[in-house]
């Protein structure tokens, strides 16, 4: 096996070793927690009844924060005297 010596701040090393799991090299857990997942993995990870309330949530939130953000743009098109926004 090929290894690559590499130099890290204290402050790395030290946010490794708190993960680190007992005899877990370093090479282990810099793979373990640089590993990203497919979306596909998490499939089925809610129940329906959790998702569908997690996609409401989520429905409503963009729709308050899409309803700031059109308020925020009218007041300062407003400030600016300009009319209205595109």
């Amino acid at each position: 096996m090929a290894v690559k010596t590499i130099t890290v701040t204290r402050e790395a090393y030290d946010a490794l070793a708190v993960r680190r799991e007992p005899r877990e090299s370093f090479s282990e857990i810099i793979l373990r927690v640089t590993h990203r997942k497919p979306l596909l993995a998490f499939a089925g990870a809610l129940s329906d009844k959790s998702g569908g309330r997690l996609e409401r949530l989520v429905r409503e939130s963009r729709r308050r924060h899409r309803a700031a953000r059109e308020n925020r743009m009218k007041r300062i098109v407003g400030e600016l005297g300009h009319g209205s926004p595109r």
